[in-house]
C-alpha cells in the first residue's frame, strides 16, 4: 500500500477523532430533544466511530476527488447514528444539509473523472432509494419511519454515484445488518418483538458496506 495512503488514513483519523470529540458531539447532543444518553458518552463514540470510518475511507480511497463527499457523509452518519440511537429519530436538521452538501461535493469528482452521467445515476439512486423505504413506511409504519425515508435520499445520492451494485449491496447490507440487530437485542432481552430498534444505523452501516467493498 502506498504510503501517500497511510499517511492519508492516519491523518483522517486524528482529524476525525477531534472532530468526533468537539463539533460532532456538540451537534449530536443539540440535535437531541433530552438527556438520554450522557455527555461523556457521545463525545467518546462521536470521537472513536468518526477517527474509525474517516480512516476507512481515507485508506479505501486515499487522496483522491471522491473523499471530500464520503468525510462529509461519514461525520453527519457520526451524528445520525447518536441521535437515532438515544431518540429513535433522525433530524431533518442534519439529514437536509448532509443532502445538499454531497451532492455538492459529488460534483469535482464528477468533474475530474469526465463521466457525468454519474450524476443522473445519483439522483436517480436517490429517488429510486427514497420510493423504496417511502413503500416499506406505508406497508409498515411501526417499524420504518419517515426519518428513516428522508435519509434515503442522501444514501442513495451517494450510492448511485458509485454504480447499481454498490446502490444495490447497501440497501441489502442495510436489511442485514439490521436483521442481525435485531436478533442480538432479542437474544440479550433488549426489546421484546413487538418492540422497535431505530433503523438508521443499519442503514448508514449498509451504506459503508457497500462504499468500502465495491465502491470505486
Amino acid at each position: 500500500m502506498p504510503l501517500a495512503t497511510v499517511t492519508t488514513a492516519v491523518v483522517a483519523f486524528v482529524a476525525g477523532g477531534a472532530l468526533g470529540w468537539w463539533p460532532l458531539a456538540v451537534w449530536a447532543r443539540r440535535s437531541m430533544n433530552g438527556e438520554r444518553m450522557p455527555h461523556r458518552t457521545v463525545r467518546v463514540a462521536s470521537a472513536v466511530v468518526t477517527a474509525v470510518t474517516f480512516a476507512a475511507l481515507a485508506l479505501r480511497f486515499g487522496l483522491t476527488w471522491i473523499l471530500p463527499a464520503l468525510l462529509v457523509f461519514a461525520a453527519a452518519s457520526t451524528v445520525l447514528t447518536l441521535v437515532d440511537l438515544a431518540e429513535k429519530r433522525l433530524p431533518n436538521a442534519v439529514i437536509f444539509p448532509t443532502l445538499g452538501a454531497v451532492g455538492v461535493l459529488l460534483l469535482p469528482p464528477t468533474w475530474a473523472s469526465g463521466e457525468w452521467t454519474s450524476l443522473v445515476w445519483s439522483l436517480a439512486g436517490s429517488a429510486a432509494m427514497f420510493a423504496v423505504y417511502f413503500l416499506l413506511a406505508l406497508i409498515s409504519p411501526s417499524s420504518m419511519g419517515m426519518g428513516d425515508v428522508k435519509l434515503a435520499l442522501v444514501i442513495g445520492l451517494l450510492l448511485g454515484w458509485f454504480a447499481l451494485n454498490a446502490w444495490l449491496v447497501g440497501l441489502l447490507a442495510a436489511f442485514v445488518v439490521g436483521g442481525a440487530i435485531a436478533l442480538a437485542a432479542l437474544a440479550l432481552r433488549r426489546v421484546t418483538l413487538r418492540g422497535s430498534i431505530p433503523f438508521g444505523p443499519s442503514m448508514l452501516a449498509g451504506a459503508f458496506i457497500a462504499i468500502l467493498l465495491v465502491g470505486s
